[in-house]
C-alpha cells in the first residue's frame, strides 16, 4: 500500500484500476533534419498538410460533442493552424530543420512567451503543448494523444489534462481523476467539479502509476491509496450509500435553527440556468455574461445579448438573478477588447476597469440587461467585477440607475474593496465576494499555478478576515443609510460545505454554487445553528494555516464524514 497527498479538488470516495493518460509524440531529437531526399518547401508543405489534419480532426470532435465542450475543441482547432506558429516553424525548416522539431521548438517558444505573460494566457500553455504532440503525431504517423479507452469503469491518471481531451471524457466510464500537476482552479478542477467527479489535483507520482493498479481516491482529503484495504473499501462503500441517500435539494437552504441562507446558483448560459432551477437552486448568484461575448471577433449586438440574457431570466421568475457585467481580461481576453501584451494581465485592464479604455461596451451591455430586464418576471441585480475603490462604485452604480436598473452591485475581489467596503456600499446596494480572485490576489498567488495550492486556499486566514472585514462594512453601511447591504459568496468558497458554514458565521447572507453543490452544503448548514457556524468561524479566523483551520471546523462537523465529504 502507497499513499499519495495532493489537493482534493471535488469530493468523493471511490476504488477503481488506474489507466494512464498516454503519453504525447516523444520531442524529436534537437539535431532532427531534413535530408537530401527532400526539400525546404516540401517539408513546410507536409507541416501545413499535419496542421490542416489535426485542425480537421479537433473540429469534427467537436461537432460532436456537447455545446460547452464543442466550444473547447474549437479552440483548439484554432491553434494548430495558428499563423504565429506556422511561421517560426517555418523559419527553422528553412534553417534546416525536420519539420517534427521545428514545430517543436515554435511551440516551446510560443508556450514561453504565453507563460511570462501570466493569468489566462499562462493557462493556454497547455493547450500549445497539447497541439504541439497532435501535430509530430500526424507528422510522424503515430496515434493522436486522447483519454484511454476501457469497457470497464477507471481511475484516470495524468500529469495534467489537456481541455481538448477532458471536452470528450465519458463520466459514465471515468471514476475519478487523479493528476501530478494543476492547481484547485484548473481546467481539470473545474471540470470535476462541473461532472460530480472526485478529483485530486497537485499529488506528485499519480502520473507514475501503474495501469491496472486498484486504488482509492478521496476527492475531498486529496488521498489516493493504492492496493486499499477493508477501511478504504469500506469507507468508499458508504459514500455510495450516503450520496443515494443525500437526495436532492428541496430548495430551502436553512440552518438548524431556521436562519435562512439562500442557496443560488452560478450559471454561464440559459441552459445552465435551467438545470440549476430544476436542482432547486432559490435564484442565480452569479451569471457569467462572458459567454456572449467569448470567440467572437466583434462586439455582440444589443439584441443579441437582451436574449441570451432573457434565457436565464426566463427560468426563475419571481426569483434573484444576479448578472455579472463582462469580465474581460487577464484569464479572459477578448481580441475586440483586451490587449493580450499587458506585461501582467491579472494586475492589468481587466473586468470593469475595460471601460477606460473601450468606452460605451459597458453602457451597451446594461442596456441589453435592462431590456432582457424588463420582459421577465426575475428580479434582476447587477455587479461589477474588479472594483477597487467607492470611486468606482458610485460610478458604475450611476451607470446602472441611468438604464433603470435599481440593484446595482460589485465584487469584492481585490483586498482594497473588502478593507473600504463601507465606503464603497454607501454607493451600491450589496456586494458579492469572488474568493477565487480574492483568494489569489490576497496571497499574491497565481491561481492556475499547482506549486502554489496550498497558498491559493480560501481557507487561509487571511482570506477570512477580509470576508469577515467585508460584512462588517456592510453592516455599518446598512446602518448609516437605513437600507440594507447584503454581502454573498459567488465564488468557489461556497461550495465548500465546511466553508459554507464559516462564511455563514462571518455574516455572509447568500451562497452560490455550481447546481450539483447544492444538495451537500444544504445538508451541512442544516446541521449546524446559527451560533455553531459563529463559533465555527472563530476557529477558522483563529488557525494559524489554512490547513489548521480546515482540519478544526472539520472536526466539528461529524456530517461531513457521514456524507463521505
Amino acid at each position: 500500500m502507497t499513499r499519495l497527498t495532493g489537493v482534493g479538488v471535488s469530493p468523493g470516495r471511490v476504488i477503481g484500476p488506474v489507466l494512464q493518460m498516454p503519453g504525447s509524440a516523444p520531442e524529436p531529437r534537437s539535431d532532427e533534419r531534413w535530408g537530401p531526399e527532400t526539400t525546404a518547401e516540401a517539408e513546410t508543405a507536409r507541416l501545413k498538410v499535419a496542421s490542416k489534419a489535426v485542425q480537421a480532426e479537433l473540429k469534427r470532435r467537436a461537432d460532436a460533442a456537447s455545446k460547452d465542450a464543442s466550444a473547447v475543441l474549437e479552440a483548439t482547432a484554432m491553434m494548430a493552424t495558428d499563423p504565429m506558429l506556422l511561421k517560426s516553424a517555418t523559419k527553422l525548416i528553412m534553417a534546416g530543420s525536420s519539420a517534427e522539431r521545428a514545430v517543436w521548438e515554435a511551440g516551446s517558444a510560443v508556450a514561453d512567451m504565453l507563460r511570462g505573460l501570466g493569468g489566462y494566457m499562462a493557462e493556454r500553455t497547455q493547450d500549445v503543448h497539447d497541439v504541439r504532440a497532435r501535430l509530430v503525431a500526424e507528422l510522424r504517423g503515430l496515434p493522436a494523444p486522447g483519454i484511454p479507452t476501457s469497457e470497464q469503469p477507471f481511475i484516470l491518471a495524468a500529469e495534467d489534462l489537456a481541455p481538448a481531451d477532458t471536452a470528450t471524457l465519458d463520466s459514465s466510464k471515468v471514476l475519478a481523476l487523479i493528476t501530478s500537476s494543476g492547481g484547485p482552479q484548473s481546467h481539470t478542477a473545474i471540470l470535476a467539479r462541473a461532472l460530480g467527479l472526485p478529483a485530486v489535483v497537485a499529488a506528485p507520482g499519480a502520473e507514475a502509476i501503474e495501469p491496472g493498479t486498484v486504488v482509492f481516491v478521496d476527492g475531498a482529503t486529496g488521498s489516493i491509496v493504492t492496493e486499499p484495504g477493508d477501511d478504504e473499501r469500506s469507507s468508499a462503500d458508504r459514500w455510495v450509500e450516503q450520496s443515494a441517500a443525500l437526495g436532492t435539494f428541496n430548495g430551502t437552504g436553512v440552518t438548524a435553527d431556521g436562519h435562512l441562507v439562500p442557496l443560488l446558483a452560478n450559471v454561464g448560459s440559459g441552459k445552465d440556468a435551467r438545470a440549476a432551477a430544476a436542482a432547486g437552486a432559490e435564484g442565480v448568484g452569479l451569471l457569467r455574461t462572458e459567454f456572449c461575448f467569448l470567440d467572437r471577433e466583434t462586439e455582440p449586438s444589443g439584441d443579441e445579448q437582451a436574449a441570451a440574457y432573457r434565457e436565464v431570466f426566463d427560468a426563475f421568475p419571481g426569483r434573484k438573478v444576479v448578472v455579472r457585467t463582462l469580465d474581460a481580461g487577464a484569464d479572459k481576453p477578448l481580441p475586440f477588447l483586451t490587449d493580450a501584451s499587458e506585461p501582467n494581465p491579472a494586475l492589468g485592464v481587466r473586468g470593469y476597469r475595460t471601460g477606460s479604455v473601450s468606452p460605451g461596451v459597458l453602457t451597451r451591455q446594461l442596456q441589453a440587461i435592462a431590456r432582457a430586464a424588463a420582459d421577465t418576471e426575475a428580479e434582476v441585480w447587477v455587479m461589477a467585477p474588479m472594483i477597487s475603490t467607492a470611486a468606482e462604485a458610485e460610478a458604475f452604480g450611476g451607470l446602472c440607475l441611468a438604464e433603470g436598473l435599481n440593484q446595482p452591485g460589485v465584487m469584492v475581489e481585490v483586498p482594497s474593496a473588502a478593507l473600504t467596503s463601507e465606503a464603497i456600499l454607501h454607493h451600491v446596494g450589496f456586494a458579492s465576494l469572488g474568493t477565487n480572485d480574492l483568494t489569489q490576489y490576497t496571497m499574491a498567488a497565481d491561481r492556475q499555478l499547482g506549486q502554489l495550492a496550498t497558498l491559493n486556499d480560501s481557507w487561509q486566514p487571511a482570506v477570512l478576515q477580509l470576508i469577515k472585514l467585508t460584512v462588517a462594512g456592510s453592516e455599518a453601511a446598512a446602518a448609516s443609510s437605513s437600507s440594507a447591504k447584503p454581502v454573498g459568496v459567488c465564488g468557489e468558497a461556497a461550495a465548500d460545505p465546511a466553508l459554507a458554514v464559516v462564511l455563514v458565521g462571518l455574516g455572509v447572507q447568500t451562497l452560490s454554487m455550481s447546481a450539483r453543490s447544492l444538495p451537500t452544503v444544504a445538508a451541512v448548514l442544516a446541521s449546524v445553528t446559527r451560533h455553531e457556524a459563529q463559533e465555527l468561524a472563530v476557529l477558522a479566523l483563529a488557525a494559524p494555516t489554512a490547513d489548521a483551520g480546515r482540519a478544526a471546523v472539520r472536526g466539528r462537523l461529524p456530517i461531513l464524514e457521514t456524507l463521505g465529504q
